[in-house]
């Protein structure tokens, strides 16, 4: 255990030498992150980024401010985030109303309670699923939960396994329990290690044609240790 520890300390801390140190680019309040997070479609933290500037510029990101104005007037606010503005729109205020008539307008308040709770309200809101519901319980400093990039969960996996395993919730479990067995259970480590991993799942350790030849981990990773033995198998064959 202690080993495995170190490793993954190891290697995030050559990531952060890599990449340097990390920032949160989405909001950390819930409620404010589950609006953020609607803001853009397909999602990313761009397409969310720029619906997001657009909707405060124009509208407003407050419940109230949401459920007073037309579909039509957020749904052009939303543009900048990508497709489907409408939907996104009724999405909006499908949140808002939901914040404001279950949660008495606060919704960390509401989310104070035990972690399985906390969950369960989370996943009630549209497009979350428990890596969502880890992020927010994490960022929001409610729990220091084991969260793991959603877009992402195979780069830990694949550095100290070798590969992803046979379905995204295998693979999402098992990266979660490498964070709770190799990172302090504290707020800022787990943050930490999440916003490298996304990093590097985004820049270099992607879901396909990884750049594993300009991998700052290469040395200590057992995907691109197998990769690199099935190239020189190929070569001799």
């Amino acid at each position: 255990m202690v080993a495995a520890a170190l490793k993954i300390s190891a290697l995030l801390e050559r990531l952060e030498s890599f990449y340097g140190p990390q920032t949160a680019g989405f909001p950390t309040d819930p409620y404010q992150f589950l609006i953020w997070w609607s803001c853009g479609y397909p999602q990313s933290d761009r397409a969310c980024g720029r619906g997001w500037d657009s909707l405060r510029r124009s509208v407003s990101v407050e419940p109230d401010g949401i459920l007073a104005a037309p579909v039509s007037e957020l749904a052009r606010a939303l543009a900048p985030g990508g497709m489907v503005p409408e939907k996104r729109a009724q999405r909006l205020q499908e949140i808002a109303g939901r914040v404001r008539d279950e949660c008495g307008g606060d919704l960390r308040e509401r989310l104070s309670g035990s972690m399985a709770e906390a969950r369960k309200i989370l996943k009630k809101f549209p497009s979350i699923a428990d890596p969502g519901a880890d992020r927010i319980l994490l960022f929001a400093g409610i729990s220091p939960i084991a969260a793991v990039p959603s877009n992402c969960p195979y780069v830990l996996v694949r550095i100290q396994r070798g590969r992803e395993r046979e379905n995204y919730g295998v693979t999402y479990r098992e990266a979660q329990k490498l964070i709770e067995n190799g990172i302090a259970p504290s707020f800022d480590a787990r943050r930490r290690a999440y916003l490298l991993l996304k990093r590097h799942g985004q820049e270099l350790c992607r879901s396909s044609k990884p750049r594993c030849g300009e991998c700052p981990v290469k040395r200590d990773c057992a995907f691109a240790a197998g990769n690199s033995r099935g190239r020189s198998a190929g070569v001799r064959g």
